[in-house]
């Protein structure tokens, strides 16, 4: 047996052996070795029997006085200091005859205090030693950390060794399985197998344990079978633990078959949990379950671990209620739950976001006694946040940090997440710093949350400092970071800036992101900059970047902008030519800017290709249609598309509402355009500052301005946020109607809430009432207009001058026009402009 294995093993790299080297040195031979002697209690001796006995008598008066001697320490230290290997060597031996206890006690010294390199003589000796004291544990790690120097491939040279130096020695055959156990368990299963060869040679025998351990680290492997096959033919008797190994390696190498057909020899519980395992993680709990039935028809007993199994499976396949019954199972049969099992059904709660089951669970595990640990907290911390209470995560958090846990991070990570999606990016960034400072290293996923959060909260500038101290810590930013600062950029800062960002990140032919090409190609686009657009989209080309169907919607969304309806048009009959497919998103814009340029019939003709492409309609296409119909006032047809759309489940937003809202205004149609904003409402959909502009114009203009009035000083007094326009729409409607005190109180209460007042807002409201010939009140808020610190243009001058002309003020006339000369403006500017 074992050919297969000496043939693997014989064809290792051999190391040189020199035996001259290593043989011990008889008595005889030690009188004509140099001599030892101790000068001024320091150095230089010789090897003889005498003295050895003066260097073992150092060390026997070191060890008596508890090695606190500091005058026998220096001396024993300076002797150390001058040993040879071997000269250790003819100690130890000397001492393993004497004492062997000494032996020991003086090899572990010189290792560990003076560290000192032993040979493999006096590894072996010592060996030995060890074997024949019956010290396994000692001997094993000796053997472990001897073999860590070695290293691989050493096998052979130390199985010299042993055959020639120690043959026939007592307790050989313990020395030689544990430097194969060894061999194993240091995972250099070639040495091992070597060192198995070698004993079946000399008639050795390995034992089981080392067999279980070469077992294991081979049952990835076929020459498993090979291994199993020598223990059945050496006759050495199976361990418990042998059977559960072979299921394991059939488990790995997915024999699930054989693995079961196993199970009928063994009675041991590990086997069975390992196959239940296995079918677990692959998803078939049903057939974990069939397995741990199987457990009592043969009479093995299920422990904790197997319910666990069976537990986990089921709370990831979602059967949380079979789960429970299982733990009620365990009490029935004697088996007490554990922490694991707890936090597994918390974990199964969390999972359906249950955290109020997830809370229960934990709350009997503490009332059994069994203690809440880091696992414990991460749960609750990870359920929490996925059901939105990120303040109870953070108290939990401070829970787990003064019963002394640190935080795994799994849980940092949830917590600066959640704490992004909420805005509250300062408290993300604390705990990015506390990660570092208990030692965990932050990686690029997490700054990329950060950085992300801070991006959408506008905060560009600090953005870039993360971005740039998590380059200094060498963390790599992910695409995701980088589209993150490039996005933000274009939202928020210089477009030139975020350009050079661009262009620093797409320097490199390596980086062929089309999205990050996306995201400037956009920027330029919404700002109907073409011509950059353009030459970007042919420079991703020209990189070889395949265009994506954003890339092309982009594109024509620019061309639109740009008022380039035909190029729009062309560039969208050459999508598939790419092999791309238009979207929703393509059909609505340039639906819209039909729409926008009232090619209303040429809008209708791409609806009906849209559809009959397959392509479903979002809300804003739907609110796209709404307009066109709108435009050509067929106004019931457009509430049919509303209410078509709610019916698809495609519910309308403020945009769709505020368009017919404002159609049915200028129809004249206030009470229906009224009844669309309790609708808005009822939908759950807040009406804006545009929907309160549109409807109070709408008063002002086709309506009542007393309605207006009171509409106004309804949303006024309820804080609703109102914008300037409405300030405006009601003064000018007031000019008109002559109403000069109420345009007065309106505008002086604008300046209040702070709107930034034009020469262009005092233009609107003086010519409209200088039309009415209210020249005094024109007058007066010519004044205001320079109280406010704005200064008049010379489009005001002329109004005013021809208005104080016409009612024949000419004395105020001739003090106007000192005040225009004094700001530069001349009467040849005020003919111009009257022309």
């Amino acid at each position: 047996m074992l050919h297969c294995i000496r043939h693997q093993c014989r064809s290792l790299h051999r190391r040189p052996l020199n035996p001259s080297t290593l043989i011990f040195t008889k008595s005889s031979s030690l009188a004509s070795a140099q001599s030892l002697q101790l000068q001024s209690e320091t150095s230089s001796f010789t090897s003889n029997s005498q003295s050895i006995n003066r260097i073992v008598s150092i060390f026997k008066l070191l060890r008596d006085s508890g090695f606190k001697s500091d005058g026998v320490k220096n001396m024993f230290r300076t002797i150390v200091s001058g040993l040879k290997c071997c000269q250790v060597d003819e100690f130890i031996e000397y001492l393993r005859m004497e004492d062997p206890d000494y032996a020991v006690e003086l090899f572990e010294l010189l290792k560990n205090e003076y560290g000192f390199k032993h040979s493999r003589i006096s590894q072996f000796v010592i060996a030995h030693v060890l074997a024949g004291q019956r010290r396994l544990k000692l001997l094993r790690s000796s053997f472990m950390q001897m073999l860590q120097e070695e290293g691989s491939g050493s096998g052979p040279s130390l199985c010299d060794l042993l055959s020639v130096n120690f043959k026939g020695w007592k307790e050989n055959a313990i020395v030689w399985d544990m430097l194969a156990f060894a061999y194993s368990r240091s995972e250099m299963v070639h040495d091992a197998l070597f060192v198995i060869a070698k004993m079946k040679d000399l008639n050795m025998q390995p034992s089981i344990l080392t067999y279980n351990s070469l077992l294991y680290n081979l049952r990835h492997l076929d020459i498993m079978w090979d291994v199993y096959n020598d223990i059945k033919d050496s006759g050495v008797h199976e361990s418990k633990q042998t059977k559960s190994i072979l299921v394991d390696g059939l488990c790995k190498q997915s024999l699930m078959q054989e693995a079961v057909s196993l199970l009928h020899e063994s009675d041991h519980v590990a086997s069975f949990n390992t196959v239940m395992s296995s079918f677990s993680k692959m998803g078939f709990v049903d057939v974990a379950q069939s397995i741990f039935c199987l457990m009592f028809k043969f009479g093995v007993q299920p422990d904790v671990y197997s319910y666990n199994i069976l537990i986990n499976g089921l709370c990831l396949a979602g059967s949380i209620e079979d789960a429970l019954k299982l733990t009620y199972d365990m009490d029935k049969h004697g088996v007490e739950p554990d922490a694991a099992t707890y936090n597994t059904i918390s974990k199964g709660f969390r999972v359906l976001g249950k955290i109020s089951g997830a809370l229960k669970s934990i709350q009997q595990m503490l009332t059994k006694g069994l203690n809440t640990n880091s696992v414990t907290y991460t749960l609750l911390i990870c359920g929490n946040c996925q059901a939105g209470n990120v303040d109870e995560s953070l108290v939990l958090r401070d829970e787990m940090l003064s019963q002394g846990y640190q935080l795994s991070y799994i849980s940092y990570s949830v917590l600066v997440s959640s704490l992004c999606k909420v805005g509250r990016v300062d408290e993300a960034l604390f705990l990015l710093y506390e990660m570092e400072i208990v030692g965990l290293k932050p990686d690029d996923d997490i700054y990329s949350i950060i950085i992300h959060g801070l991006c959408k909260e506008g905060d560009i500038q600090r953005a870039m400092q993360v971005y740039s101290e998590m380059c200094t810590k060498r963390v790599l930013p992910n695409i995701f970071t980088q589209r993150a600062i490039l996005l933000g950029l274009c939202g928020r800062g210089p477009l030139s800036e975020a350009r050079m960002h661009f262009d620093m990140l797409t320097s490199s032919d390596s980086n062929r992101d089309i999205v990050l090409y996306n995201i400037m190609i956009n920027a330029y686009a919404k700002l109907g900059m073409i011509h950059e657009t353009v030459q970007l989209y042919n420079q991703s080309v020209e990189k070889g970047i395949d265009s994506t169907i954003v890339t092309f919607n982009s594109l024509i969304h620019g061309y639109c902008i740009a008022g380039q309806l035909t190029k729009a048009m062309r560039l969208f009959d050459s999508i598939r030519d790419h092999g791309l497919v238009p979207t929703a998103i393509t059909y609505t814009t340039l639906m819209n800017f039909l729409c926008e340029n009232e090619n209303i019939n040429e809008m209708f003709a791409l609806m009906r290709e849209m559809e009959a492409n397959g392509i479903e309609p979002t809300h804003v296409t739907y609110t796209v249609i709404i307009k066109g119909f709108c435009k050509q006032r067929k106004l019931q047809e457009s509430l049919l598309v509303l209410d078509n759309m709610i019916s698809l489940g495609l519910y309308p937003d403020e945009v769709s509402y505020n368009i017919l809202i404002q159609q049915f205004c200028k129809a004249r149609k206030i009470k229906q355009a009224f009844e669309l904003h309790d609708e808005m409402i009822s939908h759950n959909l807040k009406p804006n500052g545009v929907t309160y502009n549109i409807l109070i114009n709408g008063l002002c203009v086709y309506g009542d301005l007393h309605d207006a009035d009171k509409l106004f000083l309804y949303l006024r007094e309820r804080n609703f946020g109102l914008k300037k326009a409405a300030y405006m729409t009601l003064v000018k409607a007031h000019c008109v109607k002559g109403d000069v005190s109420q345009a007065m109180v309106v505008f002086s209460e604008m300046v209040k809430m702070g709107f930034e007042v034009t020469v262009k807002d005092y233009s609107c409201v003086i010519n409209r009432l200088c039309k009415r010939c209210l020249t005094n009140e024109a007058k007066v808020f010519f004044c205001k207009m320079f109280s406010d610190g704005v200064h008049p243009d010379v489009y005001i001058y002329t109004v005013m001058m021809d208005a104080l002309c016409l009612a024949g003020d000419r004395h105020s006339v001739h003090e106007l026009l000192p005040n225009m000369f004094k700001w530069g403006l001349m009467i040849s500017d005020i003919g111009q402009d009257n022309s």
